[in-house]
């Protein structure tokens, strides 16, 4: 059987298995707990938390979390997880995050390009400043358009395999299927060892550090930093991210 369905690996809780097999802990997670020390207090929001890696890690570090995630089936995965029971778990999007009640607020694992429209990336922006209290910062991870990383993303023949840990083996793979103005369509497929093929689609926006700095201003921060690595290496010197860290005025 083939299926397509958007944003499938965080939406059927079969991905949501293999997502979290291919990610675990690692430096941007290393990095992000870093930041969320230099917040004005202990309140932080994890806003698309997903399965909950690094949220419950901040728990387990002593911050008062809340992780907001549309995707039910990441929640689902997230909730079980030890030290999952001190997270305040949110089904929703950044408009249901109370307003001034947190320090610092974070998306990770590439969220933002998930915001395609400029308007759509302008309200999340604008819901996290209500969110955050004057002087909280927010940090969020975003790719470099210009180390062009959906180039090594285009291999459909390419298929690797992924371990659940019971036995079962998934072989995945990616395929590019459109690219515009700084807008890439991309394609993730499963072969699962049940004899499905999953597909995943999405579409992710990738923001110059100019555009990214506008935007954020104008919903009411200064940036303070961008960084290119998850070392705090300069724009072009790193992973070819952009690492925004912005404080709330």
């Amino acid at each position: 059987m083939h299926t397509a369905t958007h944003q499938a690996e965080f939406r059927d809780a079969r991905l949501v298995e293999v997502y979290d097999a291919q990610n675990a802990w690692g430096r941007d997670d290393d990095y992000f707990l870093a930041r969320a020390a230099e917040g004005p207090g202990g309140r932080v929001l994890d806003l698309g938390c997903g399965t909950g890696r690094l949220t419950v890690a901040l728990a387990a570090a002593g911050y008062a979390v809340t992780g907001v995630d549309p995707a039910g089936a990441s929640l689902d995965a997230a909730r079980p997880r030890p030290g999952a029971q001190t997270v305040t778990w949110v089904h929703g999007t950044s408009a249901d995050a109370p307003a001034g009640a947190f320090d610092v607020a974070l998306m990770t694992s590439h969220v933002a390009q998930f915001f395609v429209a400029d308007d759509e990336w302008a309200g999340v922006l604008a819901d996290l400043r209500r969110a955050l209290v004057p002087g909280g910062v927010l940090v969020f991870d975003t790719r470099d358009p210009r180390d062009r990383a959906w180039e090594s993303w285009h291999a459909p023949d390419d298929r690797d395999p992924v371990d659940l840990g019971d036995g079962r083996v998934v072989l995945t793979w990616s395929e590019v299927t459109g690219e515009r103005d700084g807008v890439v369509d991309f394609t993730l497929g499963y072969a699962m060892p049940e004899g499905d093929e999953l597909r995943s689609t999405a579409t992710l926006r990738f923001r110059t550090e100019d555009a990214l700095r506008r935007s954020v201003e104008a919903a009411g921060f200064v940036v303070e930093q961008v960084d290119g690595g998850w070392g705090r290496e300069a724009v072009g010197q790193g992973d070819g991210e952009l690492l925004v860290v912005a404080r709330a005025v």
